[in-house]
């Protein structure tokens, strides 16, 4: 029987609950919600798991140590009678990120290089030699947390972000992150039983993880790798049986995903990702003014888009947002409307009542995603408090 232990997967505020839901989903025991995190019991092979399948996870961390700490000298020597040599040969590498909430220590790099010298020093002190310091591509990422005078070691077995899936080569102007897209589609409902819509697409993000959504595709299967294939109980079969086991899980989608961006440069880079993502049998991008489109067919459509906002384009926001409901009252009937945006003055002048408002945030940008339902039947835009 494999031996379980306590992981904690961080994510975006607001999410909580999405992620808090996908752990159970999967399977995890013992799951426990936080601010920004959710604290799960799981096996080697579910932590593979969790960082192939979460769609919004930034990380998943292992905690292998906490204690109370007084000081800096408390640290270090705390750290320093870790049995490190467990998790690391002494000609590996490492890199160690630290966060802090606390009156008794306040600089996180400071704390981070403490721990890294108390590593390096225990391994030089037994047996000669000391590993290297690589913030690229280390061996072992350590990650330490100080709440006031409770500090947990984990190891970070994601490495990079979760929201880097693999398959973006091509950005335009401030992309929006793929945890944060995934999560968006998630609390607007869409389960993959309608046609689907981003008018703005950027580069692509949204349609993409629309349809891995759609189609159930574990969203970091294109990833080059995690931080848990250097350790040294790395286990590739194991992994590949988990990759095997997820995979067989994806569905048929039957309906269709419609991307527009009226910049050629958005269309042809959201082209060029939804080409990596494997995904052109189900998403069309094409080069479309939103505001000159209407939508085709009686069925039901659901769109979730991003809106520019003023620190990305030069723009009248005033007449743009009215653009925007102007545009689905007269020309989507049928249609759930979601989208993000962090000008919340700006959102005034929709000229439409949002059915619901959900407080987020877009990077470190206060945001909120509204949600307009427009009804069959009627040019004069009937809409739903």
């Amino acid at each position: 029987m494999a031996e379980n232990f306590n992981m904690v997967a961080k994510t975006l505020y607001g999410f909580e609950e999405l992620l808090e839901n996908e752990l159970i989903q999967l399977g995890a025991l013992h799951v426990k919600k936080g601010v920004r995190v959710v604290e799960f019991v799981g096996d080697q092979g579910f932590m593979y798991k969790a960082n192939l399948a979460l769609r919004t996870a930034i990380k998943i961390l292992k905690p292998i140590q906490t204690f109370r700490v007084k000081d800096e000298k408390d640290l270090y020597n705390k750290i320093n009678n870790m049995p490190w040599e467990d998790y690391l040969k002494p000609s590996g590498s490492l890199a160690v990120d630290a966060t802090i909430h606390s009156d008794l220590f306040t600089h996180s790099l400071f704390i981070a290089q403490k721990t890294k010298d108390a590593i390096v020093d225990r391994f030089r002190d037994k047996t000669g030699q000391r590993p290297n310091v690589d913030l690229k591509f280390p061996d072992l990422k350590i990650n330490v947390r100080i709440d006031r005078t409770a500090c947990t070691v984990s190891l970070d077995s994601s490495g990079e972000s979760l929201h880097k899936r693999g398959y973006k080569m091509a950005t335009n102007i401030a992309p929006i992150n793929e945890v944060l897209a995934a999560g968006l589609i998630m609390l607007s409902g869409w389960d993959g039983q309608s046609d689907f819509m981003d008018p703005m697409c950027g580069s692509g993000t949204i349609p993409i993880e629309a349809a891995m959504i759609a189609c159930n595709i574990p969203p970091n299967l294109m990833r080059k790798e995690f931080a848990f294939e250097r350790w040294q109980d790395w286990d590739v079969e194991l992994f590949e049986k988990i990759e095997e086991s997820l995979l067989k899980k994806t569905r048929d989608f039957h309906h269709q995903i419609i991307a527009y961006d009226k910049a050629p440069s958005a269309v042809r880079k959201a082209q060029q990702n939804v080409e990596n993502a494997q995904l052109d049998d189900f998403i069309t991008v094409k080069h479309e003014d939103f505001f000159k489109t209407q939508k085709g067919g009686q069925q039901k459509l659901h769109m979730v888009f991003n809106p520019p906002y003023g620190e990305r384009l030069d723009i009248d926001m005033e007449k743009f947002y009215a653009d925007i409901g102007d545009t689905l009252k007269q020309n989507y009937p049928g249609t759930d409307a979601w989208f993000i945006t962090s000008n919340l003055d700006a959102l005034k002048h929709v000229g439409l009542r949002p059915s619901r408002k959900i407080h987020l945030f877009n990077a470190k940008l206060e945001s909120r995603l509204v949600k307009y339902v427009m009804y069959e039947g009627s040019k004069k835009g009937k809409y739903m408090k």
